[in-house]
């Protein structure tokens, strides 16, 4: 049977760049087995140390998980569409009633700012008394935050609460529209709050400037109607579902990565909650941040508006929501899917029989800093101190750049050779293992995995790491290295 297998954005680097791969198969199973035959670095991607496809990635058959069916088992017929997706992490009906009888009023200064939600039928009066009397706590103020914290508080949602512990960073400007040049330096929880407040004076804003964890979550959830995932982190999109399914929330979910963006609606009294779609986070270092992934500065705009939108759906007591549906949307080819996500009766935290009783805090899978721990302790590095006293002593230094050859033309180092790290195995007897052999990407993560790679391929020179990349080199030894 002729089956198209579709790549999201992240690993078509290792498909040739294809966004679509064409195989002859009878089954699921059989169909990724031939695309990793041809493409064999994407194996270690889709699958795990046992040779089984990981518990990150959700295989649809057109639009249906194929493992609430046979799985690999499934049969094909022609024309199929396989959908390859990694994890790139409304009011409590009962108190409705109650909820009605105390909704507050309008000014007349209100009535006015929303008037033209108040001529949509499915809005009114008492939509938008619902919207001023609805509580929503947003978990990051960055790239999905800033469009959906913009767009409540525009909406008249009659208290925002905010959870950031970061800085404004000048590489945010690029997709925080919320945040702006004279911000940079400054927590992103004041900046947000500023603005939020210039949009309308009349919600009542709730700030706090800490990360969000086990000991703090429950508390903060359970003084809300409604949870907005905006975090760009695996532990922490862990966190949030785990803390929404105990406190009974629905999670509004983004994510971004490159091109690709997904959004869903997690409620665990009404449907599937996210550990239903992705039980166990990627391993450490598989999938990369935005800051070594990039993303499209207008992707985290559209998926934050959706969010938006589906928050204020829940408030008004919308029956189309995104419950039990996955959508995907590629930016580049303009294009928006749809998936059913069910709820897994097996599921650690909702199912009938739950293992997950109560909050841990999650490895930070998705930062260099736990690529870093996550690494053998025998692996080599050395600083970019160090690096700059070796090379005035031997110029000679073999130095390996494992980045893109996009991100080579933004910065690099003039001793180095670029071999990106898809294909570093590939081309290793470029690399003269007689020669002791530095190798760098951005932060520091990337290298990791090449010297990884390279020595099970069975290198046998030398290879030393340099931590924090080339970002470490900008920063310590030369500034006029372009920051990216």
């Amino acid at each position: 049977m002729a089956v198209t297998i579709i790549l999201p954005t992240e690993l078509r680097r290792y498909a040739g760049g294809s966004s679509e791969v064409q195989v002859e198969a009878l089954t699921a199973g059989e169909a990724l087995n031939r695309l990793t035959a041809t493409h064999t670095e994407l194996r270690g991607h889709l699958y795990n140390g046992r040779n089984m496809l990981g518990r990150h990635v959700t295989i649809y058959l057109n639009d249906e998980d194929i493992s609430h069916g046979d799985g690999a088992n499934t049969t094909l017929k022609d024309g199929d569409a396989l959908n390859i997706v990694p994890s790139a992490a409304g009011v409590d009906e009962e108190a409705e009633g109650e909820a009605m009888r105390d909704l507050p009023e309008l000014t007349n200064e209100e009535i006015a700012r929303y008037s033209r939600h108040l001529i949509l039928p499915e809005v009114g009066m008492d939509g938008q008394r619902r919207l001023k009397a609805a509580s929503v706590l947003m978990i990051g103020t960055g790239g999905l935050g800033a469009p959906l914290g913009m767009y409540l508080a525009a909406a008249g949602v009659g208290r925002l609460g905010i959870v950031d512990f970061d800085v404004v960073d000048e590489s945010n400007l690029q997709r925080q529209i919320i945040h702006g040049t004279k911000d940079v330096g400054r927590p992103k929880i004041e900046s947000a709050r500023d603005r939020l407040h210039d949009i309308n004076p009349h919600v009542r804003l709730d700030t706090y400037e800490a990360r969000l964890t086990s000991e703090n979550a429950l508390q903060l959830f359970r003084d809300y109607d409604v949870i907005v995932d905006g975090t760009d982190n695996f532990p922490t999109r862990y966190l949030v579902n785990d803390a929404c399914v105990l406190t009974g929330k629905p999670n509004v979910y983004g994510s971004i990565l490159r091109f690709d963006g997904q959004a869903s609606v997690f409620w665990a009294r009404r449907g599937a909650c996210y550990r239903c779609l992705h039980p166990e986070p990627p391993p450490p270092g598989l999938v990369p941040s935005c800051a070594e992934g990039g993303v499209l500065g207008v992707l985290p705009g559209i998926i934050g508006a959706i969010q938006a939108n589906e928050t204020i759906k829940i408030i008004l007591g919308a029956e189309l929501l995104l419950l039990n549906r996955l959508l995907l949307f590629d930016a580049w080819r303009m294009r928006f899917r749809e998936f059913k996500v069910r709820k897994d009766p097996s599921c650690p935290v909702c199912g009938e029989h739950p293992t997950i009783t109560e909050l841990v805090d999650y490895q930070d899978s998705c930062q260099p800093q736990a690529q870093e721990s996550a690494r053998k302790p025998q692996m080599e590095e050395i600083t970019a101190a160090e690096l700059k006293r070796r090379l005035d002593g031997d110029p000679n230094l073999q130095i390996i750049d494992v980045r893109e050859p996009h991100e080579y033309q933004i910065a690099h180092l003039q001793q180095s050779r670029l071999i990106p790290l898809s294909q570093v195995v590939k081309r290793m007897g470029e690399i003269d293992p007689n020669r002791e052999t530095i190798v760098h990407c951005k932060m520091g993560g990337r290298s990791a995995k090449a010297i990884d790679a390279l020595k099970l391929a069975g290198f046998t020179g030398r290879l030393i790491n340099l931590r924090g990349g080339i970002t470490a080199w900008s920063d310590e030894v030369d500034p006029t290295v372009p920051r990216y």
